[in-house]
C-alpha cells in the first residue's frame, strides 16, 4: 500500500517537472528555439491549432527562426498570431516562409525573464509539495483504516519526503540553467 502511494507520487511528481520545463521552453532566451512559437495557437479554420501542428519550424541560425507552413494559405493566419503573441518577434513573410530574427535581449528585459523563471519554479515547487501532501494524506488514512501498521507509515513519510527533496532539487537545477541561458549574451 504505501509503496503504491510513492510510486503515485513519483508519477505525479515526473509530471510536474515535464510541465516546468515545457514551461520554461517557450520563455525566450538570446538564442533561436523552436520550442519558443511551437505551440503558438493559430487560427486555422475557425479552430485553434499550435503552430506545431501547421509548419515546419527550424533555427538555421543562432537568431534566427524559419516557419514552412505546410499549407501557404495559413501564411497570413501564423504571421498575424505571431504578430499578436507577447513573444515581440515581428514575422517577415517572403510568400513561401516566415523568418524570425530574434533580437538581442535588454538588461531589463533578461531580469523580467529571470524573475518569471523564479515564478514558474515556485510554482512547480508548489505543485511537487501538493503532491506530497495528497499522497501523506492517503498513507496516514491506511494506518487509520489499519491497513498498514505504525512502522510502515514511518517508513513512507521518509520515502515520501526524500522523493519530494529530490524533484525539488531537480526543479532548483532547472530553474538555475534556465536563468543562466536567460542571463547569457
Amino acid at each position: 500500500m504505501v509503496d503504491e502511494g510513492l510510486a503515485e507520487a513519483d508519477i505525479r511528481m515526473r509530471g510536474a517537472v515535464r510541465a516546468f520545463e515545457d514551461d520554461l521552453a517557450s520563455i525566450r532566451t538570446g538564442r533561436a528555439s523552436p520550442a519558443l512559437v511551437d505551440k503558438l495557437q493559430i487560427d486555422y479554420y475557425g479552430t485553434p491549432t499550435p503552430l506545431m501542428q501547421l509548419a515546419t519550424i527550424s533555427a538555421p541560425e543562432p537568431r534566427l527562426l524559419t516557419v514552412r507552413p505546410f499549407d501557404p494559405a495559413t501564411l497570413k493566419d501564423i504571421e498575424r498570431a505571431i504578430l499578436a503573441s507577447d513573444l515581440g518577434l515581428t514575422p517577415n513573410n517572403d510568400g513561401k516562409l516566415i523568418r524570425l530574427n530574434i533580437p538581442p535581449l535588454t538588461e531589463e528585459r533578461r531580469h523580467d525573464l529571470v524573475r518569471l523563471v523564479r515564478n514558474r519554479a515556485e510554482e512547480a515547487r508548489v505543485a511537487i509539495r501538493n503532491v506530497r501532501r495528497d499522497v501523506l494524506k492517503d498513507i496516514r488514512e491506511f494506518e487509520r483504516e489499519k491497513l498498514i501498521s505504525e512502522d510502515e507509515l514511518h517508513r513512507g513519510e521518509d520515502e515520501l519526503q526524500k522523493l519530494t527533496d529530490s524533484f525539488v532539487e531537480e526543479i532548483n537545477e532547472i530553474g538555475e540553467k534556465k536563468e543562466t541561458e536567460v542571463l547569457e549574451e
